[in-house]
This record gives structure tokens, C-alpha cells and sequence, in this order.
């Protein structure tokens, strides 16, 4: 929801520091790599109860994942480093709520359903990627991207800050996970409409 406005914020400083990265050789893909194993850190420290641990990897791991798109709009954009970028984001934002469910079993059904509601959104996300693709339906308001980027309720910022919050507050994580999994469900069935308007078109 906040992602397209917070971007005149967040790109001139991500593009200055993709820059920078480029004078030393750095590669798109690397950052990408990086961030998605520092994900994994995220996740065992979750596992081991390291609430505090897992919420700075967890902010590096969305810096990283916000630098590698600086990185790749030096170098130029290719659909490797696209494919990389949104399979690790996906496999990140699923293991974070299995960390909690690890961690401490009470959470095992909160963090099943905010994992679905995950697939709700990843799957509506991507399915009408394919179909923007096709029909060469295109837009740069989160940037330029190698797939098209459909809005909803629940975006990056939000997530970011719900798994923040429950870090915070891991002994609130079931209430977390259960609003923002309907929250999620609010973005998925917004996108499948929208998808629905725009194929039948």
C-alpha cells in the first residue's frame, strides 16, 4: 500500500549505494544471494528463540533485497536476477513464520495460516505478471522492475513491518499473524478481481 510512495524516498539513497557496490564489482545476483542467506540466519535464529538476533538479520536481509535492484539498474536488468529476487523473497516470507512455529509450537496454526495467505498473495501476484507479460501491460510506479508489480493492501512495507512488530512482541505473534493474514486476503481477492476486469477486457 505505502510501497510506490516511500520510493522517492528509498531510491536515491538505494541507487547511491548500488553505485558504490558496482565500483567494487559487485553483482546484482551477489546481493541477492546474500540477502536470501542471511534470510536463512533470520529464520534459524527464530528457530532458536533469538528474537532480537532475527530482527536485525531480518532487516538486513530487506536492505539487501532493496539493493540488489540498484545494483541491477547500473548493470542493466536481466530475467536471472529477477527470477533470483522474487523466489528468495517468496521462500523468506514463508520461513519467517515457520521460525515462530518452530520456535515455540503454540504458534504452529497462526503461522500455517499466515503462510497461506502468503500463497494467496504470492499466487496473484505472479499469475497476473504472466498475463500483464502477455498482454505487454507495463508501469515503473515501483520502479522499474523485470516483472510487473500488482498493488494491493498488504506490500513489502507492511509486511516488512508486521515481522518487525512480531519480533518486538513474539509473545503477540498469533495476533499478528491472524490480522495480517486477513489482511492478506483482502490484497488477494482485490488483485483476482482486478485480474478478472482486466482479461475479460
Amino acid at each position: 500500500m505505502f510501497d510506490s510512495r516511500l520510493r522517492p524516498l528509498v531510491d536515491p539513497i538505494s541507487n547511491r549505494l548500488g553505485r558504490w557496490l558496482v565500483r567494487f564489482g559487485i553483482s546484482a545476483n551477489m546481493v541477492t544471494v546474500s540477502g536470501g542467506v542471511i534470510g536463512l540466519l533470520a529464520f534459524h535464529a527464530l528457530c532458536l528463540g533469538f528474537y532480537q538476533l532475527a530482527l536485525a538479520m531480518i532487516l538486513l536481509n530487506r536492505i539487501f533485497d532493496g539493493l540488489d535492484g540498484a545494483v541491477a539498474r547500473q548493470n542493466g536488468i536481466t530475467d536471472l536476477g529477477g527470477y533470483l529476487d522474487i523466489v528468495l523473497d517468496f521462500i523468506f516470507y514463508a520461513l519467517i513464520p515457520l521460525g515462530f512455529a518452530i520456535g515455540d509450537p503454540n504458534n504452529a496454526l497462526a503461522a500455517a495460516v499466515l503462510i497461506t495467505s502468503f500463497v494467496g498473495t504470492g499466487s496473484s501476484f505472479l499469475a497476473f505478471a504472466i498475463m500483464a507479460e502477455k498482454r505487454g501491460i507495463s508501469t515503473d510506479i515501483r520502479g522499474k522492475k523485470s516483472l510487473y508489480y500488482m498493488g494491493g493492501l498488504t506490500e513489502g512495507f507492511e509486511t516488512i513491518l508486521v515481522l518487525v512488530v512480531m519480533c518486538i512482541w513474539p509473545s503477540y505473534f498469533q495476533w499478528f499473524a491472524y490480522i495480517f493474514a486477513g489482511l492478506c486476503w483482502i490484497t488477494t481477492s482485490t488483485r483476482i478481481y482486478w485480474a478478472v476486469k482486466t482479461c475479460q477486457d
